[in-house]
């Protein structure tokens, strides 16, 4: 196996990538089953035509995944990583674009689900620094429920170095803290935003917060100290996807 290409299990991380024309699919490797699955639910559509497929057994399948606590479903792929995205390039496509950054967030789950609720409440797309993104975790893939494969993903070098330009270019800065005084609900959220959210252990680095324009929180039942890194930002985008509709 090349250093490009990696290992994913999951239906949904499977099919998506079978469906992505970027996304360049090695093997794949299915029970008898998943295979009629495959066919069943995707009639119109030959999602294996030019793609080596192998049969295997569950058990032979539980191989792929027996590090991580995870279920393959009778699904198992190898692919190739997809060439990275250009920031500057993509700011330039449309108005109005909300993106979110994770600065030193790196649980494969909480940035799949992450992922997940993004693409399911519109946000146009997410900038992780590229050392701490864990391309080829099975666990992202799989908590993304392959919503990886239709999100645009920056991989950039310095968070700080980004947050600067995206600020040059008009975008407000939105450093979200548990400890912050403005209620993010109150933000009328127009033109170009950048939603920032820090390590669930320590938050927001310190040499970033002049870079932000806004801290701002979700309030919560004062009983409680937090929420989860991913339950936070689904609230989030589900609030200023409806404020934008």
């Amino acid at each position: 196996m090349s250093d490009s290409s990696f290992y994913i299990v999951g239906k949904h991380p499977v099919i998506e990538a079978l469906k992505n024309p970027n996304r360049k699919v090695i093997k794949v490797f299915l029970t008898e089953e998943s295979k009629k699955t495959i066919h069943r639910e995707n009639i119109k559509t030959n999602l294996l035509k030019d793609v080596k497929v192998y049969f295997k057994t569950k058990k032979e399948l539980d191989k792929y995944c027996k590090n991580e606590q995870i279920l393959h479903q009778g699904y198992v792929a190898q692919i190739e990583k997809l060439e990275g995205l250009k920031l500057k390039e993509f700011i330039r496509t449309k108005k109005n674009k909300t993106l979110i950054c994770l600065q030193g967030v790196t649980d494969p789950r909480n940035i799949g689900s992450i992922i997940r609720s993004a693409l399911a409440f519109r946000i146009d797309g997410i900038i992780v620094k590229e050392r701490h993104y864990p391309e080829t975790s099975k666990a992202m893939y799989k908590a993304s429920s392959g919503s990886i494969e239709q999100m645009n993903i920056f991989k950039v070098t310095n968070i700080n170095t980004t947050l600067k330009f995206l600020r040059e270019q008009n975008f407000w800065i939105y450093g979200f803290d548990s400890n912050a005084e403005k209620d993010f609900a109150n933000i009328d959220w127009k033109g170009d935003n950048v939603l920032l959210f820090g390590s669930e252990g320590f938050g927001i680095n310190q040499k970033t917060e002049k870079y932000i324009d806004y801290f701002v929180k979700i309030k919560i039942n004062k009983d409680l100290d937090s929420l989860n890194i991913s339950n936070s930002a689904s609230i989030a985008f589900f609030h200023i996807n409806k404020v934008k509709l």
